[in-house]
């Protein structure tokens, strides 16, 4: 019972009874008072964000249920911001949800359990709890794409998602186990030590089980070549579920990337550091030249993701740095540093698309935000800044995110790596964000520069016009004042790898 050690899995054990309250209360709310379920929802994600930058504020790394589970500042960072990304979600996707049936109490439970499963994935410390948090998302978010029953494009985008899914889980399942049957062990710092030590049967099944393991990575990230279910499951599935899947689960791929790789898996960095590399460059090019061609908004924002996860790819591969830990630390925090701005950034992009719909119409194409300057210069102003944060343009975030990936990518000297292919990559990295600045700024130009086709009022509740408008300001501010974000994710880091 000493092992349990509940209090250092608190904000997870606080929202699982959360959403089974919100699921009975969702029994005996009526439709007409579905907001009660609404606020409920709301209030158990401020709590459980209050609860995680409470275990932020220990400097030690608590470990719980006998090793399987950890609290770190790592996780505390990133399960803080993956409660606040999932209330923006329910913010934003009020009105499209109410619109098309959606606002019901399966939606919240199902919302609050992807986000249950993000923090299992965050606070795993064994590979059987990394497998069960991820299912646990996953399963949840599929029932999410199929809500809509009578959405030909959902159903169908739910069973690409739900059989791709299914097939990236079996990548990492069979890694998992290539991995035990080499070292002996699923916990994953025993697992780095037997490596280190030689204590393995087999160092070819080490290297086979480490393929496999980044291949199912790479599904979860949507990185090139396991990006085929990205766009269509974009497209297809809900607007408000879209941007549930761009948002939080990106932070949970990151983290269990960090668990099995540099936590688990790094004796083998020569080995996996190599594919990331490739990952990256393939995603950044493959992602930015396909978005290009698109006319559909959210389609350009999935293959916008996956060149975005090309940048993100890039620092976690520069991470690893001939066992200098500091240096490790501050290519992993770039990185961290990135997703969380990225999702951010994606909540407003997503927020914008959610505010112009409305029965019976999406606002999906980019041809819907012609003239949006005229009918509402301020919303016009935020989306502006949410495209210049996604290309890079400075003063927004997007533009010092990329910055400090650069940094970290030419500064770490790639350990194995010659400092000329670093320099290589940070110079196809730079060529394919200028790639990117084309489709971002064709939006801007639709929207300031094309005349409106609906001259309709937007309309919009007050928690969305606020929620809009600091996720806007936002975006900004940390682009001008981006240390004190900075400085939290390298904290974290440093005390993550420290511990």
């Amino acid at each position: 019972m000493d092992d349990l050690n509940l209090f250092a899995a608190a904000p997870e054990i606080a929202l699982a009874v959360a959403a089974m309250l919100i699921l009975v209360v969702g029994l005996f709310v009526g439709e007409e008072r579905r907001n009660v379920s609404y606020a409920l929802s709301l209030a158990a994600l401020v709590f459980v964000a209050s609860l995680s930058g409470l275990l932020l504020s220990q400097d030690a790394v608590v470990y719980a249920f006998g090793g399987l589970y950890v609290a770190d500042p790592m996780a505390g960072v990133l399960k803080m911001f993956a409660a606040l990304t999932t209330g923006l979600v329910l913010v934003y996707g009020q009105g499209y949800a109410r619109d098309r049936g959606m606002w019901h109490g399966e939606f919240f439970v199902l919302t609050l359990f992807v986000l249950l499963g993000v923090m299992v994935m965050i606070s795993a410390n064994n590979l059987l709890t990394v497998y069960l948090g991820l299912e646990l998302q996953a399963l949840a978010l599929y029932a999410l794409v199929a809500l809509r029953r009578d959405d030909a494009n959902a159903t169908e985008a739910a069973m690409k998602y739900f059989v791709l899914g299914a097939l990236a889980s079996g990548f990492l399942l069979y890694g998992m186990s290539m991995l035990y049957g080499a070292a002996g062990t699923l916990d994953l710092n025993e697992l780095a030590r037997n490596i280190a030590s030689g204590k393995v049967a087999s160092r070819a099944a080490l290297v086979l089980g480490t393929v496999f393991i980044v291949a199912g990575l790479a599904f979860k990230l949507g990185a090139v070549p396991f990006h085929m279910w990205l766009p269509d499951v974009y497209h297809g599935a809900p607007t408000p579920v879209t941007v549930l899947i761009g948002s939080a689960p990106k932070l949970a791929v990151f983290a269990i990337a960090f668990r099995l790789l540099v936590e688990g898996l790094l004796p083998l960095a020569v080995d996996w550091q190599q594919m990331l590399a490739l990952l990256a460059v393939a995603s950044l090019a493959v992602g930015n030249v396909t978005a290009i061609a698109q006319t559909n908004l959210k389609r350009m924002l999935a293959y916008s993701t996956i060149g975005q996860m090309g940048f993100m790819l890039l620092a976690m591969f520069s991470g690893v740095v001939g066992g200098d830990t500091m240096t490790a630390a501050n290519a992993w925090s770039a990185a961290m540093f990135y997703v969380i701005t990225y999702a951010i950034t994606t909540l407003g992009t997503f927020g914008i698309i959610l505010l112009l719909a409305r029965q019976g119409f999406e606002a999906e194409e980019i041809s819907d935000l012609k003239g949006l300057n005229q009918r509402s210069p301020w919303y016009a102003f935020v989306m502006l800044l949410l495209m210049f944060s996604l290309a890079g343009i400075p003063p927004t975030v997007g533009f010092y995110a990329k910055l400090v990936v650069l940094q970290a990518l030419l500064g770490s000297g790639m350990g194995s790596l010659a400092g000329s292919a670093a320099v290589w990559l940070a110079v196809i990295a730079v060529l394919f964000s200028l790639v990117a600045a084309y489709y971002y700024l064709r939006v801007v130009k639709v929207m300031y520069f094309d005349e409106p086709a609906d001259l309709r009022p937007i309309v919009a509740t007050p928690d969305m016009r606020v929620a809009l408008s600091v996720n806007g300001a936002f975006v900004l501010v940390l682009g001008i004042v981006p240390q004190y974000l900075l400085a939290l994710c390298a904290q974290a880091m440093v005390r993550t790898l420290g511990g």
